[in-house]
Parts: structure tokens; C-alpha cells; sequence
């Protein structure tokens, strides 16, 4: 079900985009009185109050199923109220922003009788201010940024407002100088949201700069540098190699659904000659068999009392065997050898630890 709500949410907040375009673009479009024999002024009114409507009705979709996926922290509350979630708090904020205008549209379209003609028609232009920030939202928020087709939508909605902004000033018969200025300050809005968009999320590294919270985050490489070095303490260190441990622990998983990369975690105790913690994380391609091509890793082995004594990342990977690279503050190599088994039931870890020293490191 979580595949289901995470694709919905994405649809949804597509086609949603696209009809507020519509409806702003209509909305200049009647401002215009334009109408001709086929094509008479009530249906250019009817089909933008038409859209108006659908375009809530997937919004409403959108936040919905945003609520119900369960991979991302946004509850009722971020869906309403702006800047008060965890995840992309700015930019999940903006969305919330765009709906609340949207529904104050609504809810004052429905009463425009008690509320007369002049009033609602002054709140009507929420439509137009909720438009570029439904637009920032879907870009900072969107997994689906970086990815070509969308960024193309997005320029053909912002491409048809513009052009329509421009139809309007131009009919409007205004002079020159109001109309150079609109012109340069339409291409300057342009240029900056462009600017924004090649340095922000349309570049790597936007789902972290955009607030994304670190346990969502689907490169195991930004894990193991946030790993802190602790100095080793000589009355509790990692023996000198070679040794043998064994080790009990817990397997956890979880699925990028935006990437579709799985990323792995093994938080394990280990006993015999190291009375420490061994954590591992890997992250790849799904493979045939249930196994995992992996392509980035993080490691860190050490006693209890400083279990980050020792970090490194998986150099080879062999089914259930794997090889792992370590370094200590002092720049000393460890080497491990861990064979692990998996009760794919309980979840439960078990296995042993071979320990050499490292490539290059002097005994």
C-alpha cells in the first residue's frame, strides 16, 4: 500500500499543477471579456469555475494520500499549518500555504452572494498568488525534480501564465513604458527561478539541503559521515589483530521508493574477544534472488564504551560474507572477515569475526 499512496501522491500533485495553470490562465482569459459565436463568454466562465473545482479536488487527493504514506513524516497538522513539519519544513510549508489560499477561494466562492461581488472578487486573486508557490512547492518538494519530463511540465505551465500575463498587457492597450516594464520584470523572475532551479533541486545533494531528515535519507555514504571518531581508550580498546568474535544482532530494512534502492542496516553485539558493537549499512540495486548489488556502504566496529573506535565501509561482498575496511583515529587498519546468517522470520543476525590487520598496516 505504501508503493500506492507514495505514486499517488506524485500524480496527484502533477495534475493539480496543471489545472491551476489552466485556471490562471482562463482567469486572464475572462479578465479579457474574450468571446466570439462558437465560443461565448459563459462557457470561457463555466469550464474556469469547472476546473477550479477539480484542480481542488486532486489537491485534496494529493494531501490526502501525502497523509497516508507512511515514508514521510507529514501528518494533518504540516498539511494545513505552514512551516511546522520535519521533513522539507520550507517547501512542504509553501504547499500548505498554496492549499489554505485555494480553500479560502473555495469556501468564499460558495458564500459570494453574502459576501457581494467586490469582496469576492478581491480574494479571488489568492488563485493567482497560490500558483507560484504551488510551483516552488512541487520543486522543492518533489522527488521527481531532477527528472527531465517534469522539469519540462513545469516550464510549459510556466511558459503558458507568462505568455498569458503578456496577452493581457498587450490588449489592455497600455503604454510603452508599463509594458517594458512588466516585460523585464517577467524575464527577471524567469532568469532567477531558472537560476534557483540548475543550483537547487535540480542539482545532486537537494534532498538533503532541503531539509529531508537524515533517517530518510537513502546514501548510506552521508551515514558513515556522520559517524563520530572516537579517540581509542587504552583501557577498553579492539585488540590488536588477528582474533575471532562472534556477534547477535538485528537486521532492519527500507526501500527508497523514489530511486528504488534498498538500504540495509545490521546493529549487532559482539562477544569472545571484543565485548563491543558492530553496525553495517549497504545500499544497492535489488538483485535477482532477494540478494542486493550494492553500490555505497558504511561501517563502524568498537568496545562499548567507544563503539565508533573503528570505521571504514564494505569492500566486498559475497552473499552472506563480506569484507570490511576500518581505520582508527590513530590511522591504524583493521580487517574484517564476517560471515553472517539470517533468519529472515525474526530478522535475527548471528555470526563470526575474523579480524586482520589492515592492507599496509604494521604489526
Amino acid at each position: 500500500m505504501t508503493h500506492t499512496y507514495w505514486y499517488a501522491t506524485r500524480a496527484t500533485g502533477v495534475v493539480a499543477l496543471v489545472l491551476l495553470t489552466l485556471v490562471v490562465a482562463l482567469g486572464v482569459a475572462g479578465s479579457l471579456r474574450l468571446r466570439s459565436d462558437r465560443w461565448p463568454r459563459f462557457l470561457v466562465n463555466g469550464l474556469h469555475r469547472n476546473l477550479t473545482l477539480l484542480s481542488v479536488v486532486f489537491l485534496a487527493g494529493h494531501v490526502v494520500t501525502t497523509v497516508l504514506d507512511s515514508f514521510t513524516p507529514i501528518g494533518i497538522r504540516e498539511a494545513f499549518i505552514p512551516f511546522v513539519g520535519t521533513y522539507r519544513p520550507i517547501w512542504v510549508g509553501l504547499g500548505a500555504v498554496a492549499f489554505d489560499l485555494l480553500l479560502a477561494l473555495t469556501v468564499t466562492s460558495l458564500v459570494r452572494a453574502r459576501i457581494g461581488y467586490r469582496a469576492w472578487r478581491s480574494l479571488h486573486w489568492l488563485a493567482y498568488a497560490a500558483w507560484p508557490i504551488a510551483v516552488a512547492h512541487g520543486l522543492g518538494t518533489g522527488s521527481d525534480a531532477r527528472f527531465g519530463w517534469l522539469a519540462l511540465l513545469t516550464a510549459g505551465c510556466v511558459l503558458l501564465v507568462v505568455a498569458a500575463l503578456a496577452w493581457r498587457l498587450i490588449a489592455a492597450d497600455a503604454s510603452p513604458v508599463p509594458r517594458l516594464l512588466a516585460g523585464a520584470a517577467a524575464a527577471a523572475v524567469l532568469l532567477t527561478g531558472a537560476v534557483w532551479y540548475r543550483s537547487g533541486p535540480g542539482a545532486r545533494g537537494w534532498a538533503q539541503r532541503s531539509g529531508t531528515p537524515a533517517t530518510l535519507l537513502p546514501h548510506a555514504t552521508h551515514a558513515v559521515a556522520v559517524v563520530r571518531r572516537v579517540p581509542a581508550r587504552p583501557a577498553a580498546s579492539v585488540p590488536a589483530a588477528p582474533f575471532t568474535a562472534h556477534l547477535d544482532g538485528r537486521l532492519s530494512s527500507i526501500v527508497d521508493q523514489s530511486t528504488g534502492l534498498v538500504r540495509i542496516d545490521i546493529r549487532a553485539r559482539t562477544n569472545g574477544a571484543v565485548h563491543g558493537l558492530l553496525w553495517i549499512r549497504l545500499q544497492g540495486v535489488p538483485a535477482d534472488g532477494g540478494g542486493v548489488s550494492m553500490n555505497a556502504s558504511g561501517a563502524a566496529f568498537g568496545t562499548r564504551s567507544a563503539p565508533n573506535e573503528y570505521v571504514g565501509k564494505i569492500t566486498a561482498l559475497q552473499g552472506t560474507e563480506l569484507i570490511i575496511e576500518l581505520r582508527n583515529a590513530s590511522a591504524r587498519r583493521l580487517a574484517l572477515h564476517v560471515t553472517l546468517a539470517v533468519d529472515q522470520a525474526t530478522r535475527r543476525v548471528t555470526g563470526t569475526i575474523d579480524a586482520l590487520p589492515g592492507e599496509g598496516d604494521s604489526q
